[in-house]
């Protein structure tokens, strides 16, 4: 397993990563948060523990880069700050788990077996086609993000849950915006022509007379 360990404090860095490379753990380190970004770019790890007081860039916007572009990647977030704000922005942003330094480096090591553990009899690793997690209000493709906004993603999220079903326009306005949206209809055709560049296939068809609806396969 490969561990991308963003600590800036030598001694606790130094430490931690012996005792992670001690459970046969590919430890890659990083002293702040554009170094860390740079390594999450160039290679691939299974788990990121991230301080999150770090020079530079802070752990919760590497937190926050990993969600949105390498969404496989299991996440801990390490920290001397005890409050709950913090504490909620880094479960805001999806990380698996939260550690409050000073923390036993058995215990860590525990959190971390749990956390990659569960990540694999989730099969998270394997997802492949296109995936949609509603809770971050994200797709994606073999493991890949599909860029989106937020309108797309609705509409997408509405269509596929009900495959093969043909749905009015009038009937997904509703979905997506409730009673709020006061306009066209045929904004959903613009967001079905967005949709359609941006899916690695066409999943999205046209129901002449009625509207649109989803097909599993392209």
């Amino acid at each position: 397993m490969r561990i991308l360990f963003l600590e800036d404090e030598p001694t606790i860095r130094e430490v931690l990563t012996e005792y992670m490379k001690m459970q046969k753990y590919d430890v890659i380190c990083a002293k702040d948060g554009e170094e860390a970004l740079a390594l999450i770019k160039e290679q691939m790890f299974d788990l990121a523990v991230l301080d999150i007081m770090v020079p530079k860039v802070s752990g919760l916007e590497v937190l926050a880069y990993i969600k949105k572009h390498k969404p496989m990647m299991a996440t801990i977030m390490l920290t001397a700050l005890d409050d709950e704000k913090t504490q909620v922005q880094a479960f805001n942003l999806y990380a698996d788990d939260y550690v409050i330094k000073p923390v036993s480096p058995i215990i860590l090591l525990k959190r971390m077996e749990t956390i990659l553990r569960r990540v694999k009899q989730s099969g998270k690793k394997e997802e492949k086609g296109l995936v949609i997690h509603g809770e971050s209000y994200q797709a994606f493709f073999d493991g890949e993000p599909i860029d989106l906004t937020l309108s797309e993603f609705l509409l997408l999220q509405v269509l596929e849950g009900e495959p093969k079903r043909a749905f009015t326009r009038e009937q997904l306005i509703l979905r997506i915006f409730n009673e709020d949206y006061v306009g066209n209809d045929r904004i959903i055709d613009a967001h079905v022509k967005n949709l359609r560049k941006k899916l690695p296939g066409n999943y999205i068809k046209t129901v002449i007379g009625i509207g649109y609806q989803f097909w599993g396969e392209p």
